[in-house]
């Protein structure tokens, strides 16, 4: 594998100290992003063929990344799109096609579809990939994904990458099983806990550094300047349409596995992530009904039933540390087929990373004996994390 090389231009710090209560939520306003700091990075840009891996979170203040390169003469000859779409108006799951940028005229290749990995034609021309997407810390948020694809693809077609850093709003907290082999999936490419507590700078020093592609490309990453992992950070423009809010962003990693389920996560409502439940649900007196919303919830479960659940909203989540899983056993207990509880095609399972805890939901444990079967491997993962930290650690 090609030598690894990285050019960090910020301090690095990595905190010993016990963990310190969480600090209040930190604004856009108050931290530095990478692509921000723009004096650090367009050197490395000038001369350069540059495609851009990017969405509707890679702004520079309210102006796009995109927009900002051109008007800096910086030559853009491709935009990569990951699920969701250049511009973020694609629902989850859905088809993002190849096409042109309507402001720009800049040819934007999908990498979510038929192709999630950028390949020689895709690249022929460009000199420098640039990654900048807003993250939101859960392993089966499909833009670490993309993000390991670019890597890898760079590394083959003798590429360099430049990574500019975001504040994870979900980065003060570890939780979740370790994912296993056996298990490698879009939805989870690393063996990492379900909220693995790194930026994406932090995340492609860990992927890089632990040789978990076939190749190491030469790798630039501009951090955030101002932030911590014990920062709650309220991000500027929603990550995807189906996370709108703080809210949504804090109980995404507690709700997604139910996607795996037979229980509605709100999609095609306006509460998307705020709410659960299922047709005729005896744990909760909430009521929703599920339609499509073009761009945003596409045919989504349980469209045009009444489904009766949970509002959460009503929890005091958003200010947890740590996975949720009294909902889960809540709602596998209140389903009356159990047997059809969890989806036939074993997608729950690639969600989790693992079938131990379907199994241990099956055999009634409870929520402490699911959390300490995983803790070992938690504590083992935190040590390989330590290497990699960019910032000032919550522990």
């Amino acid at each position: 594998m090609k030598h690894l090389l990285f050019f960090v231009f910020s301090t690095l710090f990595i905190s010993c100290s016990s963990q310190p209560a969480v600090q209040e939520v930190a604004h856009e306003s108050e931290i530095i992003t990478g692509a921000r700091q723009m004096s650090r990075y367009m050197p490395l840009l000038s001369g350069k063929r540059v495609g851009v891996v990017a969405n509707q979170t890679s702004l520079i203040g309210h102006t796009h990344l995109v927009d900002t390169l051109l008007a800096n003469k910086i030559n853009v000859v491709a935009v990569f799109a990951p699920e969701h779409g250049f511009r973020g108006d694609a629902g989850a799951g859905e088809h993002v096609a190849d096409g042109k940028d309507p402001k720009t005229g800049i040819p934007v290749l999908s990498l979510y579809g038929k192709t999630k990995k950028p390949t020689p034609t895709m690249l022929t021309g460009i000199d420098l990939l640039i990654f900048d997407i807003q993250d939101v810390g859960a392993r089966f948020y499909t833009y670490i994904s993309t993000l390991h694809y670019v890597l890898e693809a760079a590394a083959e077609n003798n590429l360099q990458v430049l990574v500019l850093d975001r504040p994870n709003p979900n980065g003060f907290y570890i939780d979740g099983p370790v994912r296993e082999e056996k298990y490698t999936s879009f939805v989870g490419m690393h063996p990492i806990p379900i909220v693995h507590g790194l930026t994406i700078g932090e995340l492609t020093q860990m992927i890089v550094g632990e040789y978990w592609l076939t190749a190491n490309p030469v790798v630039t990453i501009i951090p955030c300047l101002g932030y911590t992992h014990d920062m709650r950070y309220s991000l500027p423009v929603r990550p995807s349409p189906n996370l709108p809010n703080d809210l949504s962003i804090a109980l995404y990693p507690s709700l997604c596995w139910f996607e795996g389920t037979e229980v509605s996560v709100g999609r095609g409502t306006s509460l998307p992530f705020q709410v659960m439940g299922f047709p005729g649900c005896k744990a909760g007196s909430y009521t929703f009904t599920p339609e499509d919303i073009p761009g945003v919830a596409t045919n989504p479960p349980y469209e045009h039933e009444l489904c009766s659940g949970l509002d959460l909203r009503e929890t005091n989540a958003q200010q947890a540390n740590q996975l949720e899983l009294s909902w889960l056993l809540k709602m596998y207990d209140a389903y009356p087929d159990k047997q059809h509880f969890f989806s036939s095609n074993g997608f729950f399972d690639k969600l989790c990373g693992t079938a131990e805890l379907r199994e241990m939901v099956v055999q009634g444990k409870s929520a402490e004996e699911i959390r300490a079967s995983w803790l070992p491997e938690i504590e083992h993962y935190k040590t390989i994390r330590r290497k990699y930290l960019l910032y000032p650690d919550f522990e």
